[in-house]
């Protein structure tokens, strides 16, 4: 019996469901967020680690599925957008996440600063052109959420500008859902000391040299600044379309679990199934032992 027929553990790591358990409520603040926690998990980072590799085994079983049942028409498709502050742990996610699925079926972008030809359209263009296809996952490391957030930090844009972009967004990811997407929305919140230690690590390990910006820095400087942005992009944008997840992520295996949770219960909501065949599989059979 091969990996894909094995009957999946369905053992639940966490003891509510991640979509509920990690959703931001009304009128959410950060300070209510403990970075250190691990809400809903009583184990330790080594049943962390086991506990991931399960539900990974449920990941590309689910996600097999979702890509196979998209070639007979099936049009669901998933979508992930990863905020958070530097070194938080994004590029993690994707490794450690992301990864225990079929690449095949990922459709991974990071946005960066946008270019001229970008910055001549509206701050949603960009944002259009990399969405998945169906049966896809599709990661977005940064988002059109850096559009509101260093907006507002750095005052690129007025609050009238800024109003129209959250509403933009919520008009935007309504018809994404609407479209079959299911808009997995997390934001990754470190504290602003287990920043500064990861940041020194980057610093003393010559391995980690590459992974160092010193703008980091720079930005490190309005942390306060950043913290408003998300909160007030957070409640903005929170719908109940699209909600917003806020994990604690100091610990990094534990962030790594929930949002290996929330992908997992996204994509057994979708409830993808194998396409039935369009040929006779008992003709087919028999020409095959002939041949």
């Amino acid at each position: 019996m091969s990996k894909k027929q094995e009957v999946l553990p369905r053992s639940v790591p966490l003891d509510t469901p991640a979509h509920e358990l990690l959703r931001a409520p009304k009128d959410f603040t950060l300070g209510a967020v403990d970075p250190k926690s691990t809400p809903g998990y009583s184990g330790n980072k080594i049943s962390g680690a086991d506990d991931l590799k399960e539900t990974g085994q449920v990941l590309d079983g689910l996600q097999e599925r979702l890509f196979a049942d998209s070639r007979s028409g099936a049009t669901p498709k998933v979508l992930l957008i990863l905020q958070a502050m530097d070194t938080a742990g994004k590029g993690g996610i994707v490794r450690h996440v992301v990864g225990l699925v079929d690449p095949q079926g990922v459709e991974h972008h990071a946005f960066k600063a946008p270019t001229e030809e970008e910055k001549a359209h509206d701050f949603l263009w960009r944002i259009e052109k990399e969405l998945p296809g169906a049966g896809y996952i599709g990661v977005f490391d940064r988002s059109h959420y850096e559009d509101v957030l260093i907006h507002k930090v750095r005052g690129y844009a007025d609050d009238a500008e800024l109003e129209r972009r959250y509403a933009a967004i919520n008009e935007f990811e309504a018809r994404l859902v609407a479209e079959d997407t299911k808009v997995v929305k997390v934001m990754m919140h470190i504290s602003k000391d287990e920043q500064r230690s990861r940041l020194a690590e980057r610093l003393e390990r010559p391995d980690k040299h590459w992974k160092f910006n010193p703008g980091d820095i720079d930005e490190r400087l309005l942390w306060d600044d950043y913290m408003h942005a998300y909160e007030v992009a957070i409640n903005r944008t929170n719908t109940e379309a699209a909600p917003w997840h806020v994990i604690p992520a100091n610990r990094k295996w534990y962030a790594r679990l929930a949002v290996a949770s929330l992908l997992r219960e996204a994509l057994e909501d979708i409830d993808p199934q194998w396409p039935v065949a369009t040929f006779d599989v008992k003709k087919e059979r028999k020409r095959l032992q002939k041949s």
